[in-house]
């Protein structure tokens, strides 16, 4: 099977190689082709990349072009992990968000939206080509917003077997098995919600239900970095683990005080640190020196992880399991939307059933959503496809907020269909973290504004 990776040049790349050296026999890989339109990227990322093959014992071919049709011809799936505009984008989307004193946070309220109008069109362009040049591939998104932008492909283009990818979930799930020695095959769990919006009521060990205990003990809690941004007194009171995405509604005003006190917004923080990986990339050399250019690349994946969501708690930096000097492609931190995507692949050609949480259409499984809603939850794959595994119960509160904000994306999604302002303006109204209409309509005309060489007019 052939891979193509839509951004292929992202800073995460050289770990994504070494998921699918682990994976290569149970996905059948022959080949890896990496796209991306920044060619400087390209070239610098290419090397290390090829040297991340090497190191892990890859026996695929690997290739990287900027072209899209060579990139997709002969694909059985694709993964798109793109960013238009770059990180500079984000940074300044971030900026507009934080100067109307509302939350900046790349996939979520005004600056997700913002991110949404970009990231829709350039995702379908490629859903459309491969509609032309690799209709059976999968397509596994996993650019941000992931659930929007998934909820916007699947509706133009039912047929493609399109899922959204998040390692947030994920990281989660084997952050608890670690935590009781276990892999994250020995723990079931029952996940619902949307992207960056949703709460895992059940991690089952041997027929016994974790979420209780992890709640009522906080020393257990503060184990697991994801949990420890929560105070013991909300986890007890929503009675699951919720997303730490879902930080941003439950400490809202914090957040934003924290932000706008940080001085550098996360994106800002982001671009300064890939600006530098660039340029010292390029004085090191990687296809000449590639151990110095990996041992540069995890020192940066070392600083960026360990200020991850630093600011908006307000506390410092967390320290990464691996010391950046003996980091490598061999280690895990690439395993996480890596690993959901490739083992729906795997599950795919295989026909062996395996379980993952995805973004997907509901297909009835959450009560109070509609079916063609694209949600995040527990799924079964297999040879068949992928399915969402139906939840019990769903508590009134989530499910408000999944309401609202499917909402949001519902009107995001015709927004940007119609270039209409006016169906934008109504989205932001609709946002939790927005909630005003002067406001919505000066981060619309902000954002179109910001970004009219990518989105153009609006009417």
């Amino acid at each position: 099977m052939k891979l193509t990776v839509m951004g292929g040049a992202g800073v995460r790349t050289p770990l994504l190689l070494a998921a699918l050296t682990r994976r290569q026999q149970a996905i059948d890989l022959e080949e890896v082709c990496l796209l991306d339109l920044d060619r400087r990227k390209l070239e610098l990322m290419g090397p290390l990349c090829r040297y991340a093959l090497e190191q892990t014992g890859g026996r695929y071919r690997l290739s990287w072009t900027s072209d899209s049709r060579q990139a997709l011809s002969g694909s059985g799936a694709v993964i798109t992990t793109i960013r238009v505009g770059g990180e500079e984008g984000r940074a300044r989307d971030e900026r507009i968000a934080l100067d109307h004193g509302v939350l900046g946070q790349e996939t979520t309220g005004a600056v997700g939206f913002s991110m949404a109008l970009r990231s829709i069109p350039a995702v379908a362009g490629y859903a459309r080509q491969m509609l032309e040049i690799c209709p059976d591939a999968w397509l596994l998104n996993f650019t941000n917003p992931a659930g929007l932008v998934t909820q916007a492909i699947s509706e133009e283009f039912p047929e493609l077997k399109v899922v959204g990818i998040c390692d947030t979930p994920t990281s989660l799930w084997r952050a608890i098995a670690a935590l009781y020695g276990r892999t994250a095959s020995e723990i079931e769990v029952t996940v619902f919600g949307l992207n960056h919006l949703s709460w895992m009521p059940a991690a089952c060990l041997d027929g016994t239900n974790l979420v209780p205990s992890l709640i009522a003990d906080p020393g257990l809690q503060a184990r697991i970095h994801q949990l420890a941004l929560f105070e013991p007194g909300l986890l007890r009171l929503i009675g699951m683990l919720p997303n730490e995405y879902l930080y941003y509604y439950y400490y809202r005003d914090r957040a934003l005080t924290n932000l706008l006190q940080a001085g550098e917004s996360r994106g800002s923080q982001v671009h300064r640190l890939s600006t530098q990986l660039l340029d010292d990339l390029e004085a090191i050399d990687p296809a000449a020196h590639p151990e110095e250019a990996r041992r540069r690349h995890a020192r940066y994946l070392h600083d960026r992880h360990g200020t991850y969501m630093a600011a908006e708690t307000g506390r410092a930096g967390r320290e990464p399991e691996t010391p950046p000097e003996t980091s490598s492609p061999g280690t895990d931190e690439g395993e996480g939307y890596a690993g959901v995507a490739l083992d729906i692949v795997a599950a795919a050609i295989s026909g062996h059933r395996t379980q993952v949480v995805a973004n997907v259409p509901n297909a009835g499984a959450i009560a109070g959503l509609a079916a063609d809603d694209v949600v995040e939850i527990s799924c079964e794959c297999d040879r068949a496809g992928i399915r969402p595994l139906p939840v019990e119960q769903t508590p009134p509160d989530s499910l408000l907020l999944m309401q609202q904000i499917k909402r949001y994306e519902r009107l995001t999604v015709a927004a940007n269909r119609a270039r209409s302002r006016d169906l934008a303006v109504e989205a932001l109204l609709n946002h939790p973290l927005v909630g005003s209409y002067p406001l919505a309509c000066s981060l619309v005309d902000a954002l179109l504004s910001a970004h009219r060489p990518t989105l153009g007019e609006w009417m």
